[in-house]
Parts: structure tokens; sequence; C-alpha cells
């Protein structure tokens, strides 16, 4: 059975706004969904997703996008690396396919799955972690796809970058903490790993909206959605003078949860990563207005 969301410490009472940080298209989504189970939810993107403008991202992409067949494994670290990634890239053809496509939880495996479709595929070569895992995450796809690694074996690495990220040591094109785990477990197997950038992450432009909504939601009665550490880093310029130690940061992974800390959020719960459990996790610590 999977874990019972964090408790909050002190029942945060009646929940005025819940600002959903995703970027737009999956912000829209989820507030449409908040909005019809009550509860009040504002979309406030806090990361821009767009094409890459490095000519040489452009260029290992557009490689990767032609040759991907030649790689015995894909780790796709996110819906937004699936989208990007097969926006322009090479059909199969009829020559046998060996390629596995990995997924670190079930939004990224749901678009992999339509992708592949398009060219005939199924999901039986999909790799996610279950979905009672405790986390979705690069630690629990390992135990998945473990035995798929081996010597010689090619695994690439699909991801987006922000500039920040430090790069992983002798791997070319791969960046970021939380992939630099699964990678070392992929090197330690005999394996080679390769990355390819196919989107940008940028902090998006603020609007008068945006800004009075972020000035209202600092108090005991706003909670903030975050599912990406990223999302964090434009807050850090909007600090506010109180901080934001009033309202809860809601978080999707231990690494979301210090970035909240560091931004000064005091008040951090923890839930899985899917809608249904942070429905869950609202229902455990607030009332609705």
């Amino acid at each position: 059975m999977a874990d019972t969301p964090a408790p909050i410490p002190g029942h945060a009472g009646r929940l005025e706004r819940l600002i959903v940080t995703r970027p737009a298209p999956e912000a829209a989504a989820w507030v449409e969904v908040l909005r019809g189970n009550g509860w009040p939810a504002h979309a406030l993107p806090l990361i821009d997703i767009a094409p890459p403008e490095d000519e040489r991202d452009l260029a290992t992409l557009q490689h990767w996008r032609e040759h991907w067949m030649e790689a015995d494994a894909i780790l796709f670290v996110s819906g937004a690396a699936v989208t990007h990634f097969f926006a322009d890239a090479l059909a199969p053809g009829d020559a046998p396919l060996r390629t596995r496509f990995w997924a670190p939880g079930p939004g990224t495996a749901r678009l992999l799955k339509k992708a592949i479709a398009n060219w005939g595929m199924g999901a039986e070569r999909i790799d996610a972690p279950p979905l009672e895992a405790a986390q979705f995450d690069s630690e629990h796809l390992w135990p998945v796809v473990s035995s798929q690694v081996g010597q010689g074996r090619l695994v690439l690495i699909v991801r987006g970058t922000s500039g920040r990220e430090p790069p992983v040591q002798g791997v070319p094109g791969v960046a970021g903490h939380g992939r630099d785990w699964l990678i070392q477990q992929c090197l330690a197997a005999g394996a080679q790993v390769q990355g390819c950038v196919a989107y940008a992450r940028r902090s998006p432009p603020w609007s008068t909206l945006d800004q009075g909504l972020l000035a209202a939601a600092c108090g005991p009665d706003s909670a903030w959605l975050f599912s990406s550490s990223e999302a964090l880093v434009p807050l850090q310029a909007q600090r506010p003078a109180a901080g934001w130690g009033h309202a809860t940061a809601i978080v999707t992974h231990p690494r979301i949860a210090a970035a909240a800390r560091l931004a000064g959020f005091d008040r951090i719960v923890s839930t899985r990563p899917a809608l249904d459990d942070v429905m869950r996790t609202l229902e455990s610590g607030w009332t609705r207005p």
C-alpha cells in the first residue's frame, strides 16, 4: 500500500487559495480538476517550457531524434521531455527494434504510451515505477530497469535544462542532481550514458495579476503546490519581506522539500505526485472554503 500523506503540524484550517505552480498547460488542467472538487485552486505557472536555444543542444537533439533507435534504453525525465523529443523524431522503420522507454512516473509513462502508439508500439516497451511506489523518481525506477543495463549497453537521457544544473562528470549532455544517481548505477553496470536536451525551462514574466496573487498567498490560509524544485527559483526574487513562513508548501519529492525550505517555507507537507494523492493530502489538512 502507498505511503499516507505526511500530517500537517497543527491542522491548517480553512484553505482560501491553493497555488498550482506547474507549467501552464498542466497547471490549467490541475486547476480545473481541483476546482471541480471544491478546492480554491489558482494557476501560477513558475516554469515556462520552450525549445532549447543553444546550438550544440539543438544539434544533439536533432541527432538523437534521428538515431534514437540505436539506444538500448531511453529515459525521459518528464512529460515535457516526451512531448518535445517526439515532436520531430524519426519513425523507427521496419528493422527489429530493441529500445526500451523509461519513465520516472505515471504521467510521463502515459505520454510515452501515446507517443509510441503513433508508431504502432505498445505500452509493453515502457518501464516505470509501480503505481503503488512510495515515490516516482530515479531511485524507484532503478529496480525495474536494472536488469536491462549491462556492459556495452547505451542509455540515452532526454531532459530539460535551465542552465543552472551541475553537469554529471564524464557524461555528455546530462546534468542535474536526481539523474546523477541513476546514471552512476548505469555506469557502474558497464553501460554507456549519453544525453540530449529536448527543452529549456525559464522563469515566466510576472503580470500584475500574478503579483497580486503572490502577495495574497503568504498567509496560513494559503498553500503552494510544487512539483519541481525549479519552480522555487523565480520565487526567490519575489520573496516578501515577511517570507513565506505562514503559508504551506505542498511538495512531491524530498529534493523539492529541501528547496522549499531554502526558499523560506517553514510549513512543508509531502505528498505523492499524483493528483488523487494531492487531493487526499488537502483533505487531511484543510477544509474547503
